[in-house]
């Protein structure tokens, strides 16, 4: 089937997703929709994350997309649920791909996770991790600083390690743990930071390839592989700075992207 795949985020975040996507799934279109205007989605309530999820995807619903993957922790924790009860596409987030990425990686079975405050708050991740492998020690710790960090395009530099070695001081106290997620896809493209600060003894789980490898199972198992040979012709849409946008998916795919525009999908409050 040659419908898109439609992908969303808070910000620019997510691309480490569509890039992850593009390697393994060559011949599926992709829809990218990050919501930079409202960045960050970690502080705000459920009911705002809710309610801006659902504009991105009623804005991804008008393309004719077959499969939704919702590549921002914060949203997938507040509404994966109700996204596959009430759509009739399959949908998928970045949580569980990650807990299992994570369950496969520890050894000692201390695994950390950091993440938006929304996230934390959630639990999320502990509920995962702890439903496939009850017995693990976890540790959890928002890092809300990472997010704007990345959105500005400081992604290395004196500015950002001051701010990771700052936000994860608290994680001295989980030196035990030898698997850290990365429960926010913004903090990919701070990994070398990350891992300068919490050192090489720690491996860093980002849940890109995990969720990719899933998006392509739950395809094939729903018959909506593409499989005819026309090149792919993707298109990303931000509710923000097109310029800034531009900046960051060149640092993520090491090329321009085409085909960006700058979109509204706030509703009007009457």
């Amino acid at each position: 089937m040659d419908k898109p795949i439609g992908v969303i985020d808070s910000g620019v975040g997510g691309l480490t997703v569509v890039h992850e996507l593009m390697r393994q799934l060559p011949r599926e279109k992709l829809i990218y929709l990050g919501d930079t205007l409202r960045c960050p989605y970690g502080p705000r309530t459920p009911e705002e994350i809710r309610g801006f999820t659902w504009e991105m995807v009623e804005f991804l619903l008008t393309k004719d997309i077959k499969m939704l993957v919702i590549a921002c922790n914060t949203a997938t924790a507040y509404t994966l649920s109700e996204l596959q009860e009430q759509l009739t596409i399959p949908v998928v987030g970045v949580i569980q791909p990650g807990a299992r990425a994570a369950i496969k990686s520890t050894i000692n079975n201390h695994v950390g996770i950091i993440g938006t405050e929304g996230t934390v708050r959630s639990k999320a991740y502990s509920i995962a991790l702890n439903m496939i492998k009850p017995n693990l020690n976890i540790s959890a710790l928002a890092c809300p600083a990472f997010v704007p960090l990345v959105e500005q395009g400081m992604l290395s530099g004196n500015v950002a390690m001051k701010t990771v070695e700052e936000s994860l001081f608290a994680l001295r106290d989980f030196k035990a743990m030898d698997t850290l997620i990365l429960g926010c896809t913004h903090y990919p493209l701070l990994k070398d930071v990350i891992q300068e600060v919490v050192g090489p003894q720690v491996t860093l789980i980002s849940s890109s390839e995990e969720t990719a490898r899933e998006t392509s199972t739950i395809l094939e198992v729903n018959q909506l592989l593409n499989e005819g040979l026309a090149p792919c012709y993707h298109q990303f849409y931000t509710t923000g700075d097109v310029d800034m946008f531009t900046t960051l998916t060149k640092r993520i795919f090491n090329s321009s992207i085409d085909n960006l525009r700058s979109v509204s999908i706030e509703k009007a409050v009457i």
